[in-house]
């Protein structure tokens, strides 16, 4: 049985747990699966006065959980198996869950290790001697020549999808060919902020696409906007101008002199002028 040294500590933990969920609005969990101590560190640092990370043991989190008996926070229960990194923050969870991103760092891949993108090798030079290397790169599907007393990929190819287990003998061949193919970090799988459970695949941003997108309906809001003649502090130039353009061309078509119709009205006269002398001359016998 445990010493009544050892409950003494477990409960003190427990209770310093609590009183972190506590002290702030949201709380992640990121697996530690693949995740070296160096970058652990590393992102300690970089996000000090930000996130405050704690490994902590997932038997005291559920007691922590059970003794503050709130039954949203239950819902962390479900990500506690693995072993765990928990970040505290005040964070908005997106931008906690991109901050992560930008801390991942590409590597060569292991066999077991998963792809963390499509792997696409080039039509190129592999710089290697005709040899054993050319049963190795056929045997991952990997079409070669040749050429200049070196081996070369024949086509792009595309060898191992995002997601999937990259086998012992891909490994091998993509660290042989210097592609790194994994990425190591941190990555979220699920954030508890104010009550609302957020998974990692929902915390995924396309940042660039999501630019586009509010992008592209700004400018159709604009155009509607104008459109519908809708006045705003964006639009407001843009509907006087029109606005003026119109008034323009109307007292030119009604003929009336303004400070600016007067030089059009002008001309438009003279044109009208010349083209009726033209029509009036007599035609030569």
């Amino acid at each position: 049985m445990p010493s009544q040294q050892v409950l003494e500590q477990k409960s003190t933990e427990v209770e310093a747990i609590k009183e972190i969920f506590k002290e702030y609005k949201s709380v992640g969990i990121a697996s530690l699966k693949k995740v070296r101590a160096s970058q652990l560190q590393e992102l300690k640092k970089s996000m000090k006065g930000q996130v405050y990370l704690r490994v902590l043991k997932n038997t005291l989190i559920k007691i922590a959980l059970e003794e503050m008996n709130q039954a949203e926070l239950k819902k962390l229960e479900e990500y506690l198996e693995g072993s765990n990194v928990f970040l505290f923050t005040d964070l908005n969870p997106f931008k906690l869950a991109l901050l992560l991103e930008k801390g991942k760092v590409k590597t060569t891949a292991k066999s077991g290790d998963i792809a963390a993108m499509d792997v696409v090798i080039p039509a190129s030079n592999t710089g290697q001697p005709p040899g054993p290397v050319i049963s190795q790169l056929n045997a991952v599907g990997l079409p070669t020549k040749i050429e200049n007393g070196s081996v070369w990929v024949s086509k792009d190819t595309l060898v191992v999808r995002r997601g999937e287990v990259i086998n012992e003998r891909l490994a091998g061949v993509l660290s042989k060919l210097g592609v790194k193919a994994v990425e190591l970090g941190i990555s979220m799988r699920a954030v508890f902020d104010n009550g609302l459970m957020i998974t990692g695949d929902q915390l995924k941003v396309d940042v660039a696409a999501t630019k586009r997108s509010v992008e592209v309906s700004n400018q159709e809001a604009f155009a509607l906007a104008l459109e519908i003649g809708y006045a705003s502090k964006d639009t407001i130039k843009p509907l006087l101008q029109r606005a003026h353009q119109k008034a323009v061309a109307l007292s030119v078509s009604a003929a009336i002199p303004t400070k600016e119709t007067i030089a059009d009205l002008i001309r438009k006269a003279n044109a009208e002028a010349t083209s009726l002398s033209a029509k009036a001359k007599p035609k030569a016998a």
